[in-house]
């Protein structure tokens, strides 16, 4: 994978840390696709009594799942300390009416990695994950981490970003220098794939586009950093860009310009899967059992 991938897992700490007073007021994005996924559980048969929210940023999606399953137990996971403060001031503005609504209204927050999950092997019946996997930098590493914590059967259902994100700044961005100024993102079947190769059953992977729309090319750039998504790519330029450099990207971006406004797109990929109850080692069952996936030519499971 090429080193551009890569992100500076202390400084997407530290983003996030700045960025949680300002979340809110500039995550319209993050909001939009929480409520698509959240429309899509009304679709799925499954009860699960521990949820892991894995990257619950403010705890928007949090609350969705506790008014989706008001039985069961939300534990809310998020690499920034500051942002699950957030989430916990949150729900204490709405307390009163949480208590009224929900028996177990004290959130589980664990600050922690995604990568490195500090919870016992099959250990939650969900796992929902909006727009935080777009930080990682092998997805495998992830997704065998939610394999190994979920309990058989147990669902995953995540969002992230694919590589058109974002891609009329990184053009305009283009030539100005060597350095990366803007996030990378993998692939939807790269991520299809990653998600059989640790043992995930039945991936579902489908994508749409979103589209904002800003006045000013700071206005974008505005967001993106309220919300703390700075570019965290290893290769990225650590000195602050020339005043011509920066004029040479407002005129690039410009030419963008359509019906008064800026457009800032988002290629959004969704993901569900589920553990296998088939415990496997290597390609054999436990009871020495021949395990022969049959794969049709030219096709690619859970495609959609």
């Amino acid at each position: 994978m090429s080193e551009a991938f890569y992100t500076d897992k202390a400084r997407i700490r530290a983003s996030f840390e700045r960025a949680a007073s300002s979340y809110d007021s500039a995550a319209v994005l993050q909001r939009e696709v929480s409520d698509r996924m959240a429309e899509r559980l009304s679709y799925i048969k499954h009860q699960p009594q521990v949820i892991l929210d894995a990257g619950t940023g403010t705890g928007y999606g949090a609350a969705q799942l506790r008014a989706q399953y008001p039985e069961a137990q939300v534990v809310e996971l998020d690499l920034a300390h500051a942002m699950l403060c957030a989430s916990r001031e949150r729900q204490r503005a709405g307390d009163g009416l949480l208590k009224k609504l929900f028996k177990r209204s004290q959130p589980w927050q664990v600050c922690a990695d995604v990568e490195r999950l500090p919870l016992a092997d099959n250990s939650v019946d969900m796992i929902w994950s909006n727009l935080t996997i777009q930080w990682v930098n092998i997805p495998d590493s992830v997704f065998s981490e939610f394999e190994r914590v979920l309990k058989p059967d147990g669902m995953l259902m995540f969002s992230t970003l694919g590589p058109d994100t974002l891609f009329e700044l990184r053009e305009a961005f283009g030539g100005v220098d060597q350095a990366t100024h803007v996030n990378q993102f993998i692939d939807m079947h790269d991520l299809g794939d990653a998600l059989m190769r640790v043992g995930f059953a039945e991936p579902v992977m489908d994508m749409d586009k979103i589209v904002l729309t800003y006045d000013k090319v700071r206005d974008v750039m505005h967001d993106l950093k309220a919300i703390g998504a700075h570019n965290a790519t290893r290769d990225r330029s650590r000195g602050l860009m020339g005043k011509q450099a920066w004029r040479r990207v407002e005129a690039s971006y410009e030419t963008r310009r359509r019906d008064g406004t800026l457009p800032a797109t988002y290629e959004v990929v969704y993901g569900h899967a589920w553990k296998s109850t088939l415990k496997k080692k290597g390609n054999t069952l436990p009871d020495g059992r021949q395990v022969i996936e049959f794969v049709k030519p030219g096709s690619w499971p859970g495609k959609v």
